[in-house]
């Protein structure tokens, strides 16, 4: 089945046309205009708040153990718990308002620029005293508000060629709006809807075990159908994955038609730029049919090769707990802003990059994206670059030295890269993943990035400790762990290690 999915020169061609290199960055003209900042909520002014309790079960499971295990002890999904998995994974926990009269919020997972691209829908069917509709989620004034009536988990089922969805209760739907991240970051955005709805999957799929309500994620669907059910313009905002949620009981009726609709929205600011370069690289990675979603999840169950690894260094058994619960960690996450250099223990490590890589339940095999690593300054190991090996959970060292510099200069020229006491790089065989899941393995290697980069964050916090996201020079990441990561791509970066606030910091 030849699709424009399969062209994979469209993914070759936006990565590497939005590739950072020190030229690139100096050459750029691109300035903010601060007065034409998109505002961070979508607002529909004609559609009614469904208020949402504000008395929520917390997740009090220990972080940790919240971040690598599966739902156990099921309940039934409700509206409290589907609002604590709203609040914990896209609420606003804190705000803060500033001299000039701007109020900023923070939400519970991090996001590149802190600019909150990220929309949630809900197409509920069987959730207790919620009628069934397809809702958006309001962070600013928690509360849903309903696009279109009826019961359309059988539409979303068969959009994405998995009958189960039309028999769980609901299925959280994320989408990404362009504009309020390519005001800052341009084309490069396309990247970045990936890596943050990865960061609130994270808190997301952790909140969902804490609360024993089953979630996965689904990453294959036909696209312009779910835009259609949203009621989006795919030119502007997409929707990115699908996130179905609680026990599967009787199957949803028959859907009802999926009408036109086009509700009245809030302008984001006073002017929008356009950049076609991400608008393509979107539809060259969408489906056109239930068959091809079919025949992408058939393909992708074959395996990438797997390079044998060099000599491997046993990191200390992670930590199972934490003693801190998974909600007062995402209520406590920020982004650090600046490291102390001090250290963190080998065992800290350990358990941040344990509990950040133990997969998640999706409807295709993960595990695309590759881990290295500059240790500056962690108890008990040797100064240098290495590569991550999960399975094992081991490192393999590539070089020893003081890398603080150049992990700096790595990751844009960012002191926290190099003031950190680890900095992980997350690199993939581009070349591999095409070839195997087609334009649309863009998306999953960034998204899957943006999971553990999350998790990354949520094993910080749990144990005390900071994180903070951060962009990089793209070929100069891969030449700097080459040979080793030789025809690879870089991906994310997350920086590890302690804050130099006596506070914990604020996104």
């Amino acid at each position: 089945m030849r699709t424009r999915n399969r062209d994979i020169a469209s993914a070759r061609e936006y990565h590497d046309r939005t590739t950072h290199s020190p030229h690139s960055v100096r050459a750029s003209g691109h300035r903010l205009d601060w007065k034409n900042r998109p505002l961070p909520f979508k607002v529909y002014p004609e559609l009614p708040p469904i208020a949402l309790p504000r008395d929520l079960p917390v997740p009090g499971m220990d972080a940790l153990a919240a971040l690598s295990g599966t739902a156990t002890g099921l309940t039934a999904l409700d509206v409290p718990r589907l609002a604590a998995l709203l609040f914990f994974s896209a609420g606003v926990t804190r705000a803060r308002r500033y001299a000039s009269g701007e109020e900023l919020h923070f939400r519970a997972a991090p996001s590149t620029g802190a600019l909150y691209q990220t929309e949630v829908y809900a197409v509920t069917g069987d959730v207790p005293e919620l009628e069934p509709a397809v809702h958006h989620f309001s962070p600013g004034d928690f509360a849903l508000r309903s696009l279109r009536g009826g019961d359309f988990r059988g539409a979303v089922a068969a959009t994405a060629a998995d009958d189960l969805i039309a028999r769980q209760p609901a299925t959280l739907i994320l989408s990404a709006i362009y504009w309020r991240n390519t005001w800052k970051y341009e084309a490069r955005g396309y990247r970045h809807l990936f890596w943050d709805s990865g960061t609130l999957l994270s808190n997301l799929l952790a909140t969902a075990v804490a609360l024993g309500v089953p979630a996965r994620v689904v990453t294959g669907f036909v696209d312009t159908e779910i835009n259609a059910l949203l009621g989006l313009d795919p030119t502007k905002e997409g929707a990115l994955v699908l996130v179905p949620i609680g026990s599967a009981g009787r199957s949803a009726p028959a859907p009802p038609p999926v009408s036109s609709i086009a509700p009245a929205v809030v302008p984001l600011s006073s002017s929008q730029t356009e950049y076609p370069l991400l608008v393509h690289a979107y539809e060259d990675s969408s489906f056109e049919s239930e068959d091809e979603v079919l025949d992408w999840r058939e393909r992708a169950q074959a395996a990438l090769p797997a390079p044998a690894p060099g000599a491997l260094l046993p990191l200390p058994a992670p930590r199972a707990a934490a003693g801190r619960a998974l909600g007062e960690t995402i209520q406590a996450r920020g982004s650090t802003r600046q490291f102390s250099r001090a250290a963190i223990s080998a065992e800290e490590l350990s358990t941040a990059l344990y509990h950040a890589t133990r997969g998640i339940t999706a409807d295709i095999p993960l595990g695309v994206v590759d881990l290295y690593l500059t240790v500056h300054a962690v108890t008990g190991l040797t100064p240098g670059a290495y590569a991550y090996h999960p399975t094992a959970h081991a490192l393999e060292l590539i070089k020893s030295g003081d890398f603080r510099r150049d992990a700096a200069f790595l990751s844009l020229e960012q002191t926290l890269g190099g003031a950190s006491s680890a900095t992980v790089f997350f690199l993939a065989d581009l070349r591999a993943v095409l070839d195997r899941l087609g334009n649309r393995g863009y998306r999953v290697a960034n998204l899957e990035a943006g999971v553990i980069g999350g998790r990354l964050y949520l094993a910080a916090y749990a144990q005390r400790f900071g994180a903070t996201g951060l962009t990089f020079y793209d070929e100069a990441v891969v030449a700097f762990f080459s040979p080793h990561a030789a025809g690879k791509d870089a991906l994310f970066v997350t920086a590890l290690g302690r804050s130099a606030s006596p506070r914990e910091p604020d996104e």
